[in-house]
């Protein structure tokens, strides 16, 4: 069962150190995407919280959490960020930087620093979703919260 997953139990652990109250959800079915966790919970798909990975020139990550309302502009994020472009990141870099799989990646339990940015319109909900370390685990949080667990910079990252 994915609750018990080694990765889950490190965002649990995670979010209990950061004094985040929302519990870890398991859904039936895989919430590799934005639309299909919108579903599984009954929700906004601008409610849910997702975590995408990039390179940056220097190759360190770069963790956009963003609102599944939209794709992240990588001009404009690379822009804001003051840096040439973001290059993708492959499975392998994604697992080697934050610990998780592509499909599960939390925004918060990363076994690596990471320069964190967070979308401003997830600041038009009362409570997001995030991945919770597995493709079938999610977990409710807020805005206020997500900024406080990850010290990200917030921005627009899309349109």
């Amino acid at each position: 069962m994915s609750q018990e997953n080694p990765n889950v139990l490190r965002v649990v652990a995670k979010l209990k150190e950061l004094n985040i109250g929302g519990e870890v959800t398991h859904l039936a079915d895989s919430a590799r995407s934005a639309q299909e966790a919108a579903d599984a919970l009954g929700i906004l798909v601008g409610q849910v919280a997702s975590s995408i990975v990039f390179k940056l020139p220097d190759g360190s990550p770069l963790l956009v959490i963003t609102s599944g309302r939209h794709r992240v502009d990588t001009e404009l994020v690379a822009k804001e960020l003051g840096v040439e472009k973001l290059h993708r990141a492959d499975a392998d870099y994604v697992k080697e930087s934050s610990g998780f799989s592509i499909g599960g990646v939390s925004p918060v339990g990363w076994v690596n620093e990471a320069t964190i940015v967070i979308d401003r319109a997830l600041n038009d909900y009362d409570v997001v979703w995030a991945a919770a370390g597995h493709p079938h685990t999610v977990f409710p949080t807020t805005y206020a919260e997500l900024l406080m667990a990850t010290n990200a910079r917030p921005l627009v990252v899309g349109d």
